[in-house]
């Protein structure tokens, strides 16, 4: 199997390559890049192995010729501007950015604060990739957003047994700063970082609609969340913690909400489920593991839910590798062997 990577020089492309390079089913790894500087791309890679790490120009044509899928691992706009010709010749494409996650174009306009260069026609042909609730893909797919998978892994199997009030969801989530991206910025400057915590984009995070879009597909009458996210001083890991009023009147309400995670994950490879305990993000950083804790409050009647992820791993990359080994039939496991670093 051969495959394009559209877009390396980012923490996702970068961790993307890496899990393709020891991918069972993957031959060759050919990326491409639109900056007029591929010496320059390359040599990021010299560390990395002692093969030569080839470069190649954004050719649309050359991309669908020489290989098998496009992982685009790009920023938000970029694919939206690069890739009407794999949609138009159905070449599958794997999209790390937000560009095909929401099927409305004025609501990726107002989220992400650009012109949406997709069709709505086209993005109702999209699949969301949220692997665990994904039985069957498109040619396009939209890898999802780490703070929406965290959530939406930790929300799914109470909402769709309806054991939750849905007025009343509240999320508090907490990021490592690789989910701020490469770019520099005085939010994410060691100085400013470092010792510290700070909230940022509360109420405005880009996530928030993919959130909404999907957890309307589990219940149509889904109200508004509240939703706030901020920035932890480590390098990568994500929590969300979350807060639901539980509508089940029962004294076996923990054995409720138990039947419930064990029905909808007891398969999943990638799911770990920790009874009445909470995860910490040693548990699941540098593997693709999702580890969800809940306790249920009877005196509120308030199920907190915490829910993590390594944001580069089953936030980005790792995901995007289980979205390909799905379209392709792969084992779901393939090429996602690490293990957490405990240390």
């Amino acid at each position: 199997m051969k495959v394009a990577i559209v877009g390396v020089t980012g923490y996702s492309g970068t961790v993307l390559w890496q899990l393709l390079s020891q991918h069972p089913n993957v031959t060759e790894i050919n990326i491409y890049t639109t900056q007029a500087d591929l010496e320059a791309v390359a040599q990021q890679f010299d560390w990395q192995t002692k093969q030569t790490v080839r470069v190649l120009p954004f050719d649309a044509g050359q991309i669908m010729a020489d290989n098998d899928v496009a992982f685009f691992a790009t920023p938000a706009g970029v694919t939206g501007e690069l890739a009407e010709a794999f949609m138009a010749n159905h070449f599958p494409i794997i999209d790390l950015s937000g560009d095909l996650r929401l099927q409305d174009p004025q609501a990726y306009q107002k989220w992400y604060h650009r012109a949406a260069e997709v069709s709505r026609e086209t993005l109702s042909h999209a699949t969301y990739g949220l692997t665990e609730f994904t039985a069957t893909t498109t040619d396009y797919i939209a890898n999802p957003g780490c703070y929406a998978t965290a959530t939406l892994m930790g929300l799914a199997p109470l909402l769709q047994e309806r054991l939750i009030d849905l007025d009343s969801v509240i999320v508090d989530a907490k990021s490592g700063v690789t989910g701020s991206g490469k770019k520099l910025s005085q939010a994410t400057h060691y100085v400013d970082v470092d010792e510290n915590f700070s909230l940022y984009k509360l109420n405005q995070h880009q996530h928030i609609p993919e959130i909404m879009q999907q957890l309307k597909q589990w219940a149509p009458d889904m109200g508004p969340i509240q939703f706030t996210t901020g920035l932890l001083p480590v390098k990568r890991g994500l929590m969300a913690t979350i807060y639901a009023k539980v509508t089940a009147d029962s004294a076996d309400v923990n054995e409720i909400i138990a039947a419930a995670f064990q029905a909808t994950y007891m398969d999943k490879p990638f799911v770990k489920i920790l009874a009445n305990d909470m995860p910490d993000l040693r548990l699941v950083v540098g593997s693709n593991m999702t580890a969800i804790g809940w306790s249920y409050n009877p005196v509120t009647h308030i199920v907190t839910i915490v829910s993590v992820i390594d944001n580069l791993m089953k936030g980005a990359a790792g995901q995007a590798v289980q979205n390909f080994n799905q379209y392709f039939g792969f084992d779901e496991t393939a090429g996602l062997a690490q293990l957490p670093l405990m240390i």
